[in-house]
């Protein structure tokens, strides 16, 4: 499938720095995820402001990686749910 799509470049800011992210989803969808790791780093930076920028990325990773873990689990909750 992703041998018909043609790859895009595009370059968003994440906490200040600037990347050029690389691949098959349409600009607009790297734009929105890139706010979403900008805000959760910036959240999670008011909170501890004493951290350096390579543990809040990590810290930041870790509460992302949660996040959609509890968003999968109820997901095949209701998935079951509906079966049922």
């Amino acid at each position: 499938m992703t041998e018909d799509k043609e790859k895009t470049r595009s370059t968003v800011e994440i906490y200040g720095e600037k990347y050029t992210i690389v691949g098959y989803e349409n600009p607009e969808h790297i734009y929105k995820v890139a706010s979403i790791v900008d805000n959760k780093m910036r959240e999670i930076k008011e909170k501890n402001q004493n951290l350096d920028t390579r543990k809040l990325a990590v810290l930041t990773a870790l509460n992302t990686v949660n996040e959609l873990l509890k968003c999968e689990e109820e997901l095949e909750r209701l998935k079951k749910e509906v079966k049922n």
